[in-house]
Parts: C-alpha cells; structure tokens; sequence
C-alpha cells in the first residue's frame, strides 16, 4: 500500500515550489489503478481513466505507462491524449450536446466515438455510414450519485439519449447501416453501491439484443471514495464479483468486453493542495483563518458542497481549536466552517487532502489571481510538472487595442 506523502515531503515541496501548491503522488495512482485491474481479473474488463479530472500532461503520460486507456469529454482532452502517448485505440470521446464538427476531428484521428444524441447520430450516419465503428451513450433513466449536480442517469438529466427512445434509435442505425460496436450508461459520480451498475446491466441486457455488432458495453464510472472521516470506498471487490456474475448469466452478453470509466477513484486521493496562512481574524462568531488561495483554485467546497480533510501540517501537535477557514477572493469563498484544528498560526501551511480530481482542473484566474503550479512526487523525488502562473500569463492571449502612456506629473485622460 502507498505511503501517504509526510507533513515534511509537503513542507519541503511548498518551500521549493511556492504556495499555493497541487502535489501529485505518484505511487497512489498506481496502487488505485491496480486495485481496480488486480479486483476484475477473471473478467474482461478494460478501464478508461476519465481525465477530465486532472488531464496534466505528466500525469497522463504516467497513467499510460501503467497500461490503462483514456476517456475524454472533449476533442482536446483527446489530442492531449495522444499528445502524452495514447494510441487512438485507446482513446474514447464520448460526446455531450456538441457541434458534429468535433466528432469529425474526432474521426479524424482515429479514436472510439460515443454518441450522445439522436441528431447527431444521423449527422455520424450521414457522412460515415457503415465505415466508421461508434458507440451509442444512452440515459437509464436510474437516479444514482453523490449529489444531483454529478448524477447523469436519472430522467432529467441532459445525458445520452433515453432509452425509451430505443425505436428512434433503431430507426436511424437502420437508415444508415451504422456499425454500432459499443453501447455506453453513465449514472453518476461517487457511487457507493455496485447494485447501482447491476441496474445499469439489467437495462443494457434489454438493449443488447437489437446490436448485432456490439464488441463492447460501456458501465461509466463514478466509483465512490472517501471525503469525509468515516466514508468507505466502493468496495470494488464486490462490484467486480456482481458484474462477472452478472455476464455469466446472460449468454448473449458473454463475448462482449466491459469498459469502466474512472477518474476521480485513480487519481483524487493522490493529491495534496498546499496553501499558506495569510491572516487570523477573530470575531464573536468564529476564528477566520485566512489562506492563500480561494475557490479559484479548489472550487469543489464552493460548487459542491464538497468535504475535503484539512491539516495544518506546520504545528501538527497543537492544541486543537474549531476554525473557519477560508479564501482571499473578493466573493464568499469558505472552505470549512467550524472546523477541528491543530492550533493555526499565521505563516503555517495548511494541506487539504484527495486534491487530485477536478482540483486543479477546475482552477481559474478570477479576480486576476494566478494559477498554482503541480508537482510529481515519484520514487521520492518531487518534480516540477507544471509552471506557477506569473503575470504575463494574464495577458497571453490579450489584444491591446490602445495603449495608455501617462507622463509623470499629468493626470491620466
């Protein structure tokens, strides 16, 4: 089992790289992926990481050296795929309400399609016909997830196309003699029960039958990890004994290989966020502790409502005192409230753990803040593996339409 990294590998990379600092573990990854290989052994299963949750180039690079296949949500997640060493046959882009025009560049470089509308699956047929392999995302109309802003199942979700509109679909595959070779459900993210991907089979057990051609089904992912003390991840042991059993009986699904998607469960607890203490401020209701960072660089808090563990790595042995940390962005931007903490002084590093999925990937510039840099830390040596924004990164991509010279000693106009 991977070692977590120490308060002192932490302390010692935030001294190194500045803060705030997004620090990846290499070894974690590693240990996640082969969890999930060695639990679905005597299946044929393949996984498809999902790099919208971190898609740092390294961090690619070093998950297809550990021999898994790709998942993206966008044409350039997909160059970047290849960019970092995927063959195109290990690259999946699964569509979501896009212009067909980026399913063409998608065709054109040679990676597996999911198509997630009706329209654009007659645009596909149009112009590809029987030429071009593609798979179909469906909605199983299944109600599954963390939280409502992550479940993509149920039957208002914008996801797939709903399988009860199965003769529409059909109608179209017919139409244009499409060479369906994959059927594709996403339920949610942060699934804790495998019965949930069981429901998802049953569906797709229905379905089967009317593809003739399929060589794959696709189950999504949204493995659930844990946040908070106490939480438990799926436990993927069971998950795969209830999938095998599953296949094995239904004969007609026997020969078809099982994709899996996930991101979050590879790479979330491989991350640490480092960030600095600014200020304490006390009032009758709290104590503030103020860091160097905000939503714009963790947004998950903020967006999700989400818990991330947080320690303050600096004084580890102090007493422990209930603070409200927070953020130094011009908006409401609160990390925890009346959280338990080894005493916190200002200058004191503070870490907040499972950092690695859409940490990073979700950061901005708002309020003109620059984005921080990540690390590696592999073998026990700490690599630098993306640059620390400076100012010049705010102005890249700018036309300056007029140039303001102010003489000294004028007021400017």
């Amino acid at each position: 089992m991977a070692r977590q990294l120490s308060n002192e590998q932490l302390i010692r990379a935030a001294k190194d790289f500045g803060t705030p600092l997004y620090v990846y573990h290499a070894e974690k990854i590693k240990e996640q992926y082969e969890k999930l290989t060695n639990a679905f052994s005597k299946s044929n299963v393949v996984f498809f990481y999902a790099c919208k949750a971190l898609t740092n180039i390294s961090i690619l690079s070093y998950i297809q050296s550990l021999g898994a296949n790709i998942d993206c949500s966008s044409i350039n997640e997909a160059k970047l795929a290849l960019h970092a060493g995927f063959a195109p046959t290990q690259v999946l882009y699964t569509s979501n309400g896009i212009g067909f025009d980026e399913i063409e560049e998608a065709a054109s470089l040679g990676v597996n399609i999911n198509i997630d509308s009706l329209s654009n699956l007659e645009k596909f047929g149009k112009k590809y016909r029987h030429g071009y392999p593609v798979g179909i995302r469906l909605r199983p109309n299944i109600m599954a997830g963390g939280n409502l802003k992550i479940s993509t199942g149920h039957d208002k979700s914008k996801f797939g196309i709903p399988v009860d509109q199965l003769d529409k679909i059909l109608a179209v595959v017919r139409q244009y003699d499409l060479l369906i070779t994959d059927l594709h459900i996403h339920t949610g993210s942060d699934i804790k029960d495998a019965d949930v991907f069981v429901k998802g089979i049953e569906v797709l057990f229905d379905i089967i039958p009317y593809f003739k051609e399929l060589k794959s089904v696709d189950l999504g992912g949204g493995f659930k990890i844990p946040y908070q003390p106490g939480d438990e991840e799926i436990d993927i042991g069971l998950l795969a004994k209830k999938v095998k059993q599953a296949f094995d009986n239904h004969p007609q699904a026997k020969d078809l290989q099982i994709w899996f998607e996930p991101g979050k469960f590879i790479v979330s607890e491989c991350g640490y966020f480092v960030t600095q203490v600014n200020v304490m401020k006390e009032t009758a209701a709290t104590t503030f502790v103020s860091v160097n960072s905000g939503f714009n660089h963790l947004i998950r808090p903020m967006f999700y409502d989400s818990y991330h563990r947080i320690e303050n790595i600096s004084n580890p042995d102090g007493e422990e005192k209930k603070y409200s940390v927070v953020g130094n962005i011009c908006e409401t931007d609160t990390f925890a409230w009346d959280r338990k903490l080894n005493e916190v002084r200002e200058g004191d590093y503070l870490v907040f753990h499972n950092a690695g999925a859409y940490g990073f990937e979700m950061s901005s510039n708002f309020n003109s803040r620059l984005k921080p840099a990540e690390v590696m830390v592999r073998g026990g040596k700490t690599f630098l593996i993306r640059k620390r924004d400076d100012f010049d990164s705010l102005l890249r991509n700018q036309v300056i339409l007029l140039q303001v010279q102010h003489e000294p000693g004028k007021e400017p106009v």
